[in-house]
Order: structure tokens, then sequence, then C-alpha cells
């Protein structure tokens, strides 16, 4: 018998080792993974003629807006905003997950102790009655031939990796929208000046019109004309602050705190207004965390179709078992009572109706379904940075047509004054100046308010950082087909 076994030894290793080859994960079709363009189709350079600014070392990149409010707003953030701390705990979830993974493929100990009472014919006919008392320790060890917990790690491992991307992703996600809707009140606190500015113009002129009016200088229509304009700045004025109040409150949120309990006081729009280099598509791979997570949950349902794929394979385990045993409780650790005994478990169901079958299918779609996440995410990033890339570019050219026409409206305003004052025009012309003058300064306000949010939109496309690339690191984190993904 021995001599058999030692001839058939090197058969059943050869084909334990093909069985675990047919386990094995399926490689990823290089041609089905996204791949990145040669340069941005709106990255032309024409906008970043300027010194471009550099991501700060420490890797807090609103600090090149050169803000003091917003780096605490940003700290404040980092520190209490429930969507991080909703990330961070998804992310110790999927790390205990990968503990158990890999607690299932190390030996299993275990204590314990048994008192038992029997009685009867039946009992005492077999010499077993009376009380059985005993205490031993037990082992088990699953032997994984087939990669089937090796693979389970694997992808508790990936999620987990998955999990810290997506929590990368969701702090930036949050610095992003603190510094949008920090500068967007800002914006609005500076058209607001603009729009108070022009009420106080419009008050001392109806109230000017009202004094000649009485005197008989001026007809009613003037006096309603001058009016109206007061009551329609008044309205943009109130317009304004309401939409400050809720910018205000959705800070707050952000902040993580009451809204009752937050107020940021009106001040000067001093933000600096950096310019962030595209740099090259491929980096967009490596830093943007939200295609790091998709990429690994990708990995991971690659694993599982190997998992899956050991379903058909035999489950073997070793056990083994020592202690004592005795009828009385005196005579148990009594070398006498000694007890001991191993084996060996193999498991291989034979028909389930098409269960391991259907599993497979199941791996294998959602494979599938998780390799076009992966496509669209990359497709989603790259299509951030054009979209952010044309929004500067074009916001650049707006700029300069707004501050042109600002310049003008304000000489026709200077003009129409000069005029009406001498009798030249009627105050209808006046009035139009002014308003023309007010629209022109409100939209070069908006336009460098969208300047602001496209950068910050950018450097959220970018992942959070900018500038060229280290040629290593984007091989290191390319994409990968194999079959083993680590």
């Amino acid at each position: 018998m021995t001599s058999i076994l030692k001839r058939l030894r090197p058969t059943l290793l050869l084909a334990a080792l093909v069985l675990a080859g047919c386990a094995t994960a399926p490689p990823i079709d290089p041609a089905a993974l996204p791949s990145a363009p040669a340069a941005y189709k709106e990255g032309d350079g024409r906008w970043t003629q300027l010194t471009a600014a550099q991501v700060p070392a420490d890797g807090r990149w609103w600090q090149v807006f050169a803000d003091p409010v917003l780096d605490e707003l940003e700290a404040r953030a980092a520190a209490r905003n429930n969507s991080i701390q909703i990330a961070a705990a998804r992310l110790a979830q999927a790390r205990a997950l990968v503990q158990s993974a890999d607690a299932d493929r190390a030996p299993q100990v275990g204590l314990g102790a048994n008192v038992s009472r029997q009685g009867g014919a039946a009992a005492q006919a077999a010499g077993s009655a009376g009380t059985q008392i005993s205490a031993g320790a037990n082992l088990a060890w699953e032997l994984d031939l087939f990669g089937r917990l090796a693979q389970s790690s694997k992808a508790a491992a990936l999620d987990a990796e998955s999990r810290a991307a997506l929590l990368a992703s969701t702090r930036l996600l949050v610095q992003a929208n603190v510094a949008q809707t920090y500068l967007a009140l800002r914006a609005l606190d500076a058209e607001r000046a603009l729009v108070d500015e022009t009420l106080v113009a419009y008050r001392e002129t109806r109230d000017l019109v009202e004094k000649r009016h009485s005197a008989g200088d001026v007809a009613e229509l003037d006096v309603a004309r001058v009016r109206t304009e007061v009551a329609a700045t008044e309205s943009d004025a109130l317009a304004l602050a309401r939409r400050r109040a809720e910018l205000e409150h959705a800070l707050a949120v952000l902040l993580g705190e009451p809204a009752a309990n937050f107020r940021l006081d009106t001040a000067a729009w001093s933000t600096a207004l950096p310019v962030i280099p595209a740099g090259v598509p491929s980096t967009v791979l490596v830093r943007r965390p939200d295609v790091a997570a998709a990429q690994r949950s990708m990995l991971a349902a690659q694993a599982r179709v190997g998992v899956a794929k050991a379903a058909w394979f035999p489950n073997i385990a070793l056990t083994g078992s020592g202690g004592y045993a005795s009828a009385d409780l005196g005579d148990l650790f009594k070398w006498s009572a000694r007890a001991w005994g191993i084996g060996a478990l193999l498991a291989l169901p034979i028909f389930d109706g098409g269960r391991r079958e259907a599993g497979v299918k199941s791996a294998g779609a959602e494979l599938d379904a998780a390799l076009a996440t992966y496509r669209e995410q990359v497709l989603i990033a790259f299509k951030e940075v054009e979209d952010q890339l044309a929004a500067l570019k074009l916001l650049a050219e707006q700029s300069g047509a707004e501050a042109r026409a600002v310049e003008s409206a304000s000489r026709a305003t200077l003009l129409s004054d000069h005029r009406y004052r001498n009798g030249y025009v009627s105050q209808l012309d006046l009035l139009d100046a002014r308003r023309s003058e007010l629209r022109s300064r409100r939209e070069a306000l908006q336009v460098r308010s969208a300047q602001y949010q496209a950068t910050v939109g950018l450097v959220r496309a970018l992942g959070g950082s900018w500038g060229p690339a280290d040629a290593a690191e984007v091989s290191a984190q390319a994409p990968v087909s194999r079959a083993d993904p680590s």
C-alpha cells in the first residue's frame, strides 16, 4: 500500500496543481482597459502663459489661493465633516473584513469542556451509562490547495484599497466644495457691495428729483422712473442677501456645524486666482482617487471569479483534538485519562442543481460590470478636465471682453451725467447709462467668480495635484491585466 502511494504521489501533486490553475482568476483583456489620450484637446496653453502655481508640499492645494479664512474653513471641515467620517468608517469596516478573510487561512484552535449523563437500558448495554467528563483542545485547518481562501483574502484587500481611495475622493470632494462655496460667497459679497453702492447713488438721485418735482422743475414721470430704479435695485440687493444666506448655511453643513451657530462675516474679496497647469493626461489615472477606487473594485471582482471557480474543487481540512476524559472529576487530569485524535476531512459536492455554475457566471458578470464602471470613470475624469480647461480658456477671453465693456459703460455714465446736468439729455438717458454700467460690472464679477469655480474644479478633476508626474509613478499605478493583479 505504501509503495502504491509513493508511485501515485507525483500524479496526485500534478493533478492538484492543474486544478489550482483552473481556479485562477481570469486575465483582463488589455484592449478592454481605458487608455489615456496623448494630450488634452482644450489644453492649448493660451491661458497658462502666466506663471503656474506650484502645489504645496503638504498637499493642501487650497493654499495657492492665499486666503487665511479659506485655510481655516478647510481645517474645520477636515476635522468635523460627516461625509469624511462616514467614508473613514467604511474603510475601517473593509479593513476588518480583510482581517477576517486572513483569519480563515490560519489554523483555528479552541478549548472546550463537556459533561454528559447517560442512562437507560441502551446505555447500560453499551457500557456507557453514568457521567462522562471531558476537557481538551481542538485544532482545525483548511488546506487552501486550490486558492479559494487566498483569492478571497486578495479580494477583501482590494476592497479595502478601494475604500481607502474613496475616502481620499471624499476628502477631495469636501475640500473642493468648501472652496467653491466660500469663493461663491465672497463673490456675492463683492456683488452686493457694488449693488449697494449703486443703490446709494440711485437714492440720492431720487431725493434730488423729488425735491425738484416739489419745486415744479421736473415732471412726475421723472420721479416715477427713478423710484422704479431704486425699488428694482433694492430687490436685487435682497435677492443677493438671500443667496448669500443659503451659501452660508451650505458651508455650515460642510463644516459639520449647525447652520444656526455658523456665521461668516462680510469681507473684501482678496483671494488670489492661481493658474493650474493640467500636465500630462496619463497622470489623471494616477492622481484621481475615484479612478483608483474603480480600478481596485475591478481587480477585486477579478479575484472573486477565482473564488467562484474554486467552488468546483474539494475542500480539504485537517482536524485534531487532545485532552482528557473520565467518569470522575477527580480522575479527569490523570495520565490514564488522556485522549487524542487526528483526522482529515474532504468534501466535494457532486450535484448542486447548477449553483456553482451560477456563481461563476455571477462573478463573471460582476467583473464585466466593474470593468465597464472603471472605463466610464476614466472617461468622466478626462471629460471633467477638458470641461474645466475649456471653461478657463473661454472665461479668460470673456473676462477681457467684460473689462472693455465696464470701461465703456463707465465712460458712458460719466458723459451722460455731465450732459444731464447741462440739460442736453433727459434723466431717462442717465438712468439707462447707470443701469448698463451696473449690469456690466456685475457680469464682470460673475465671470471672475466663474474663473475661481473653474480653477477649483480643475484641481479636483486633476485629483488634488498637478504638474509633471514621474514616469515610475505612472507605470507603478497603471492598470494591470494579468491574472494576479497584485
